[in-house]
């Protein structure tokens, strides 16, 4: 699907205008000769859909709304974010064009369900689609208004939907796609939903659904929570087996994550296509910025390096997440940045030499990162094993190592080779300097899971230039939905073969949740019996889906929100920062107040707690 997703899409812009009616899409009819919708269409809505799924775009590439305000990414040099300072409002524009994107994606599936008279494999896909939206909506606001129905006229009035009823009309829109003879079975990479992709977005939707219809808090603060109902997540469970998480995981993560592998991966269930030589347009503006997000800032792209925005950086929890010999590390950030000199062999030098060039082990090597549990004599042996690399590029980069936090939690050491061999530490930053201070860059290393190997030089603020298929659905990601799911239900055993299996694949030694100790530093009364086992699980998934925007929907599902911001969000220190001044904590996003303006069914007493 990936060439054709631009150019049908294209097509029916030109033949068919959409236009907003408060907030909703209905089609004005602007063809030659007034041709009717059925008309045009004549009962074949693939246009539709093929756009419903270009739709998607915008809404899975927003980091901040899935992982600012969480224990695992803060902004640097300066930045900040209402997202992560929980200063966000009704009238915060990326809330609103959030909500807005996700409607429009709704209505665009809708639209194809309703003109698709044939019945072809696009009913059962759009459904799909309708409800991974929903559940979005469902994860970052609560109660919604619900239409399964296309909205083509000036109708105003969409109450709010209950939890319940909503996870239950999810449940049975997916189980009607997989019921569906022209839903495909299993994924084959091409952009389309499949039975695969519905089963594993049901045990996603279900373990959600177990927690916010079974589950009951006890503290806020302290992420203590009451077990009322398991329905939901043995439903959860027995959804994550049909999508295989019982299957041996086997893929290697560094292969599952490579640059030059894209979106072949036999794990990947779900994705949302992007396609250079597809794109209509401007090539370096159709894509996304995933692989200028995760990182610190490496100086301008005309040296070699990749442009990354400093907008998320790891916390010291993230820095010291990883236990030694986990290979998801490596395969997850960058540590080793090669040098350039000839700007005209950009991207088989630099950054992008890793993937590029055919020596690499000649390449000039300008910063490597070591992990906090590497020795200062490892390093230096490093560094002199590797002295002929350590030299300086053509613009004078400076070739450094870095180690990131120190045994005490609080330093970046850096170390520094001088042109005899001589290696000396160089400069010892506090980890907030390095974040905030005059010298903030360069200092952590970025996320290598969304880089694309043929992006090339553009300039130095260009962040659509990534065509990388953003991954959605895949199967470690149900794994560890139905080792959650497992947990909840008390099946405690195998709820550990589920964590291990991930931890197998990871290299690491099997553990029990009694055995399991994190290794970043936390306050006095932290951690105790009651979260030992969901501290567990929230430690794997942030480890195995890092930088996959999944972080402040795990929180939130899981009642550790407020818990673990008071802990690691340095702009959070007590329930009160999450809360507005009737204590009432921000457990979702806020509705937008134009869409509360606009729907006669709503008024401001429907108004998310918290704003």
């Amino acid at each position: 699907m990936k060439k054709y997703i631009y150019i049908l899409g294209v097509t029916l812009v030109g033949s068919l205008i959409l236009t907003s009616c408060k907030n909703y899409l209905e089609p004005e009819n602007k063809s030659a000769g007034g041709q009717t919708a059925e008309q045009y269409f004549n009962g074949d809505a693939t246009s539709l859909g093929v756009y419903a799924y270009s739709l998607m775009k915008p809404i899975v590439s927003r980091t901040n709304v899935y992982q600012y305000g969480t224990d695992l990414y803060i902004p640097s040099r300066g930045k900040t974010s209402v997202f992560h300072d929980y200063s966000l409002t009704p009238e915060t524009s990326d809330i609103k064009s959030f909500y807005s994107d996700l409607y429009a994606c709704i209505n665009m599936a809708n639209a194809c369900i309703f003109y698709d008279k044939n019945r072809t494999q696009y009913t059962p896909e759009m459904r799909f689609v309708r409800s991974y939206c929903y559940y979005i909506l469902s994860q970052q606001f609560g109660r919604v208004p619900y239409s399964a129905e296309y909205i083509n006229n000036a109708e105003t009035k969409y109450p709010l939907c209950e939890l319940s009823e909503l996870y239950a009309n999810l449940v049975n829109d997916l189980k009607e796609a997989i019921a569906d003879d022209k839903m495909g079975a299993t994924y084959n990479h091409d952009g389309h939903a499949t039975k695969d992709a519905c089963y594993a977005l049901l045990a996603k939707v279900c373990l959600a659904a177990g927690w916010d219809l079974g589950v009951t808090y006890n503290d806020i603060a302290k992420g203590t929570y009451t077990v009322n109902d398991t329905q939901y997540f043995t439903e959860a469970l027995n959804y994550a087996k049909q999508a295989g998480a019982d299957d041996v995981l086997s893929e290697t993560f560094a292969d599952k994550w490579h640059a030059t592998k894209a979106d072949n991966g036999a794990e990947v269930l779900f994705s949302v296509q992007y396609d250079r030589a597809g794109y209509p347009g401007v090539a370096q503006e159709g894509g996304h910025g995933l692989q200028n997000t995760y990182g610190h800032y490496y100086g301008s792209p005309s040296l070699g390096q990749k442009y990354v925005n400093s907008e998320m950086c790891m916390t010291t929890k993230a820095a010291k997440l990883w236990d030694k010999g986990d290979l998801r590390y490596e395969a997850t950030f960058m540590t080793t940045y090669y040098n350039a000199n000839n700007a005209d062999k950009w991207g088989a030098e630099g950054y992008y030499a890793y993937y590029n060039s055919n020596d690499t082990a000649t390449q000039g090597i300008r910063w490597k990162y070591f992990p906090y549990y590497i020795s200062d004599a490892e390093i230096r042996a490093w560094m002199t094993a590797h002295q002929e690399q350590m030299v300086k590029g053509a613009w004078d980069n400076q070739p450094n190592a870095f180690k990131i936090c120190d045994a005490a939690n609080t330093n970046i050491v850096t170390y520094k080779m001088a042109e005899d061999g001589t290696i000396s530490v160089d400069m010892t930053q506090t980890y907030e300097d390095a974040l905030e201070g005059s010298n903030a860059l360069n200092k952590f290393p970025c996320v290598r899971k969304w880089d694309d190997a043929t992006s090339g030089f553009i300039d130095g603020t260009n962040t659509t230039n990534d065509y990388r298929d953003i991954i959605l659905l895949h199967k470690s990601d149900i794994v560890l939905v139905a080792a959650e799911a497992a947990y909840m239900l008390g099946q405690t055993g195998q709820a550990e073969g589920y964590l291990n299996n991930v931890r197998n694949r990871a290299g690491l030694p099997a553990k029990t949740i009694n055995e399991y100790a994190a290794n970043y530093t936390v306050s006095a009364g932290f951690e105790d019996e009651f979260h030992k086992g969901i501290d567990y699980i929230l430690d794997e998934r942030g480890r195995e889906l890092y930088a996959e925007n999944e972080r402040w929907m795990d929180l939130r599902r899981t009642k550790q929100l407020v818990r673990y911001n008071i802990e690691f969000n340095s702009k959070v220190s007590a329930l009160v920062d999450m809360s507005d001044d009737g204590a009432n904590a921000k457990l979702y996003r806020p509705i937008p107040q134009a869409e509360i303006n606009a729907n006669d069914a709503l008024t401001t007493a429907d108004q998310n707690l918290g704003y």
